[in-house]
């Protein structure tokens, strides 16, 4: 079958030769349709994100189930999926109460289901839609409706439930308060779009690409700021000045999803009394940002992750997909592109020079 292999860092590959295994009894085989291109793949090729190689990568898939382990209940072969990298055991505290994120069965997960040229190949992020065929845990397959396109939903799997999720779960923005979204790309906007739909009265995007306008003000940015050339705090406080003390306005939360230490400062930089910041964006692995304690400490302000959206994703999956089917959660216009797998060096070099919101491999 043909698939991308990461090689080691700067290395990836295109081969027809690639075969999986027979899934076991917990797990499922799914012929991936299509896979939405995430910047995380790329940060595993680059180096920020250490993994072993040789590795089938990407992370954001839907297809169809071609066979089910025997311990499988509530799947079939023919079944429409998304798929999600959350392998969790389902019976911890952690997953009886809701919090799949926190369940320590997902970290360090890789296994090797793959082998090209009789030499084991690992997964990524339990999950490798990098592929045309993949096996999962079947906790990790959300049956979803057959009128929703794959290539679509595909893009639930890591975007849309990293972004709405993050203001949903997570921040749990409240109608009528405050955001800056730093970094408009496609994590950005589903942050943006997940502010929308909980109602929040000002949603200002901040990017350094001024070409980002349009496209986050069409998901809800109600503004937006040229990073390149505004200092983005400042301006933050003062499209949100205070009524009583105008030098003390802010916003009530800021989202960092670009990974940058220099916009995680300006995030912080950028909140009002009591308001909160929610780190999105994924780093290199030893970052550290040096910041002042005291402007935290003493105005409640807040610093927090968020992981994967803090996602709950049999719930979450199916939500989404149904705010999608009623016009009110966009994920069309998410797709800038659509690539053949064998194009991967474009569509690559696309994400990483800002020309995609989201990129789809379509098999």
């Amino acid at each position: 079958m043909r698939a991308l292999i990461y090689e080691g860092k700067g290395k990836v590959a295109f081969t027809d030769k690639l075969t999986v295994r027979e899934p076991a009894d917990d797990e499922v085989l799914v012929r991936i349709v299509a896979s939405g291109i995430c910047h995380s793949d790329i940060s595993v090729v680059d180096g920020k994100i250490d993994w072993p190689a040789p590795a089938v990568l990407g992370h954001e898939g839907a297809g169809v189930i071609e066979k089910v382990g025997s311990k499988v209940t509530g799947l079939e072969p023919g079944d429409h999926v998304a798929l999600h990298t959350l392998a969790y055991c389902g019976h911890c505290a952690h997953c009886e109460t809701g919090h799949p994120t926190h369940c320590r069965h997902t970290l360090g997960n890789c296994t090797q289901p793959f082998d090209l040229d009789g030499k084991p190949v690992s997964n990524f992020a339990a999950t490798s839609t990098f592929a045309e065929f993949t096996v999962v845990k079947h906790q990790q397959a959300v049956k979803i409706d057959k009128a929703i396109p794959l290539d679509v939903a595909c893009l639930i799997g890591c975007g849309v439930l990293t972004g709405v999720g993050s203001v949903i779960n997570r921040a749990k923005v409240e109608a009528g308060e405050t955001a800056a979204v730093f970094g408009a790309g496609g994590i950005g906007l589903n942050v943006i779009q997940g502010l929308r739909l909980a109602g929040a009265a000002r949603i200002i995007a901040v990017d350094l690409m001024a070409s980002r306008e349009e496209t986050a003000r069409s998901f809800g940015a109600t503004d937006f700021i040229d990073a390149s050339k505004e200092d983005a705090p400042a301006k933050i406080k003062e499209l949100l000045a205070d009524p009583v003390k105008p030098a003390t306005g802010g916003a009530d939360w800021s989202f960092e999803c670009s990974g940058s230490k220099v916009a995680l400062q300006n995030a912080i930089g950028s909140l009002a009394w009591g308001g909160n910041c929610v780190m999105v964006g994924t780093p290199a692995f030893d970052a550290t940002v040096e910041m002042p304690v005291f402007p935290l400490l003493s105005v409640d302000r807040g610093l927090m992750g968020a992981r994967y959206g803090s996602s709950r994703p049999h719930h979450d999956i199916p939500a989404y997909l149904a705010l999608y089917s009623n016009g009110s959660l966009m994920l069309d216009e998410l797709i800038t592109t659509r690539y053949n797998l064998e194009d991967f060096e474009q569509a690559f070099e696309d994400l990483e020079t800002g020309k995609l919101a989201r990129g789809v491999f379509v098999y």
